[in-house]
């Protein structure tokens, strides 16, 4: 049985993640934990929640931008765990600012790397220690192939520089955690879970999230300790030759 913490549970891809990994059977999934911001979880959440038979549950008021609030919910998590350890967490809590009128009057890359790439640290940090009990060792940041540098020209027309540039910035940070928990067994890459429709994405996106959720789900429950370090692309059978910038091949990224 494997537990779960998923950051930005309340709404989107976090909150499909979450309710797919409730439907998995206990033999496969034992616990997740839904962290939100909010002091109540929103309704989709609670019903979630209500019909979870105790399996999934919510860290309320974790705001992934202020350490004492990471680690008041670290201190929750480790109490609800009764002596094991964190199996899996996914960071998933992002923001895409945009920049309209072009990079020289962007003003939110602060904000930007505040969320996207110092808050996925600090989460890690806050619940380092109760990963190390675990027996999945993973840590599973959700990234984009915006952030690649290697397909920048393509997303040229993105108005948003801040998310882009703060998701490269995550990519490294990844590598970085990967690189120096190696030996200890852990596995931590990244993971673009293609173009959703939801409230970040907007209805003009590829994929329903439900897709890009269940795409994710099996690369983050295949990944090995070979997948340390990497940045990996979901399949979606159909969309691995498409036209257009975004193809789901399930191969690695290029950085």
């Amino acid at each position: 049985m494997t537990s779960y913490l998923i950051t930005g549970a309340g709404r989107g891809l976090g909150l499909e993640l979450a309710a797919q990994l409730a439907s998995l059977p206990t033999s496969q999934v034992s616990t997740v934990f839904a962290a939100i911001r909010s002091s109540t979880p929103p309704s989709a959440l609670q019903t979630l929640i209500d019909h979870s038979k105790g399996r999934v549950i919510a860290l309320t008021s974790t705001v992934v931008t202020d350490r004492a609030s990471l680690d008041k919910a670290a201190a929750q998590v480790e109490a609800l765990l009764n002596g094991k350890g964190l199996d899996v967490l996914i960071n998933n809590a992002g923001v895409m600012p945009p920049a309209f009128k072009g990079i020289a009057k962007m003003d939110n890359l602060r904000y930007a790397f505040e969320v996207n790439v110092e808050a996925v640290h600090e989460t890690t940090s806050a619940f380092l220690p109760l990963l190390k009990k675990g027996t999945g060792k993973k840590v599973v940041n959700i990234s984009t192939t915006l952030g690649s540098m290697d397909h920048a020209p393509k997303y040229k027309w993105a108005p948003f520089p801040a998310y882009k540039i703060s998701k490269t910035a995550l990519n490294m940070l990844t590598v970085q955690w990967a690189q120096e928990y190696a030996e200890e067994g852990f596995t931590v890459f990244a993971v673009t879970p293609g173009w959703l429709k939801t409230d970040l994405g907007t209805e003009n996106a590829d994929l329903d999230v439900s897709v890009g959720a269940k795409a994710t789900l099996h690369v983050i429950g295949n990944s090995t300790t070979e997948d340390n370090g990497t940045f990996r692309n979901i399949l979606v059978p159909g969309w691995e030759n498409t036209d257009g910038p975004n193809q789901y091949d399930g191969k690695i990224v290029p950085w």
